[in-house]
């Protein structure tokens, strides 16, 4: 079943990706620009590079969402199995988000360096042979450059970052899940 999850939670990630993205780049480069304006930044993005440029960093991004997921949901569950095991009882909503916590800073750790491979190809100057979207190039020009502590810069932000929205999502998720399981048992 599992298994079957995994494969459909591909396509979605491509999907969110296709939003998720162009407000990255957007947000990303309003972070290192002189300038602030979003519809200034956005604007000189369509002009300077067109819809390509919006959309710079997409599989990178794709490249670094299946992966997380693939290490974040299995160790979740796992987690969870492994708690209620020890305490003999389903883990409660709460157990749950901690869980999370912990799987989505794993998670964040170990896919940093496609992160960072991410964001330099959103940042690249247009046309520079970073930004033509080839992240083993990225990683292999930061590991030159900067070895292991590039490849792993902003892994502590990240990791408390994505670790409170484990927290918070999958123990949202999983309340609301025993919630409506709990109402479908009392149907008629």
């Amino acid at each position: 079943m599992l298994e079957s999850l995994r494969l459909l939670l591909h396509p979605f990630l491509m999907v969110a990706c296709l939003i998720r993205v162009p407000s990255e780049v957007v947000k990303q480069r309003a972070q290192v620009s002189a300038s602030s304006r979003t519809f200034q930044i956005f604007s000189t993005i369509l002009c300077e590079e067109g819809i390509q440029g919006l959309y710079r960093g997409y599989k990178s991004t794709v490249l670094r969402e299946i992966p997380f997921s693939l290490v974040q949901f299995p160790l979740w569950e796992f987690l969870k199995a492994l708690w209620s095991w020890r305490r003999g009882h389903v883990v409660d909503s709460w157990q749950s988000a901690v869980c999370g916590a912990f799987a989505g800073g794993f998670a964040a750790a170990v896919t940093t360096p496609l992160d960072v491979a991410k964001t330099r190809i959103m940042l690249a100057k247009a046309g520079s042979s970073t930004a033509s979207g080839n992240v083993l190039s990225a990683l292999h020009g930061v590991w030159q450059s900067q070895g292991l502590t590039g490849l792993f810069a902003g892994v502590f932000p990240r990791m408390a970052a994505i670790s409170l929205g484990g927290f918070i999502f999958l123990g949202a998720y999983d309340q609301t899940r025993g919630l409506l399981l709990e109402v479908g048992r009392k149907s008629p």
